[in-house]
C-alpha cells in the first residue's frame, strides 16, 4: 500500500525562525493522512468500518528545511500492521529540488467510541493495507 499527495506550505506553518515549524509538520501529515483515508473510501477519521482512529505515538526526524510556497510530496505507506492499528510512515520531500524534508511515523489505533475502548482492526480494512 503506497499513496502520494502533495501540500503547499502556508504562512502559518512558518516560525520564527523562517522556515517550517516542527508542529506545521504533524498539521500537514494530518492532512495528507486524511487524504489517504479518503482515497481508500472513508470520508475521516471517525468513519473507518464503523469504528475511529486515534494516533497513540508520533516520532519525527527532520532532514532540510522548507520554507513558505514550497510544495512538499508526501509519500505514506503502512507498517507493522498488528490486531489494533498500524505505523503510518511518511515521507516529506521538497517537490521543486526532492530534498527530503523529513520522515514521520505515526502509530494509529482502532477505537470504539462507544465503548471508549481499543478495538481489533476491521477485516475489509485489512483487506485494503494488503493490497
Amino acid at each position: 500500500m503506497f499513496f502520494e499527495t502533495t501540500l503547499d506550505i502556508r504562512i502559518s506553518d512558518i516560525n520564527y525562525a523562517g522556515h517550517l515549524g516542527n508542529d506545521a509538520v504533524l498539521r500537514l501529515a494530518h492532512e495528507a493522512r486524511l487524504r489517504w483515508l479518503k482515497s481508500l473510501g472513508y470520508p475521516h477519521e471517525l468513519q473507518v468500518e464503523g469504528l475511529g482512529l486515534i494516533v497513540a505515538d508520533t516520532a519525527i526526524c527532520y532532514r532540510a528545511e522548507a520554507f513558505h510556497g514550497d510544495a512538499l510530496r508526501f509519500r505514506l505507506g503502512a507498517d507493522d500492521i498488528n490486531r489494533h492499528g498500524f505505523d503510518l510512515i511518511y515521507q516529506a520531500v521538497d517537490d521543486n529540488s526532492c530534498k527530503e524534508v523529513a520522515r514521520l511515523k505515526t502509530g494509529v489505533v482502532f477505537f470504539d467510541y462507544q465503548t471508549r475502548k481499543v478495538a481489533p482492526m476491521p477485516e475489509a480494512f485489512a483487506g485494503k493495507l494488503s493490497q
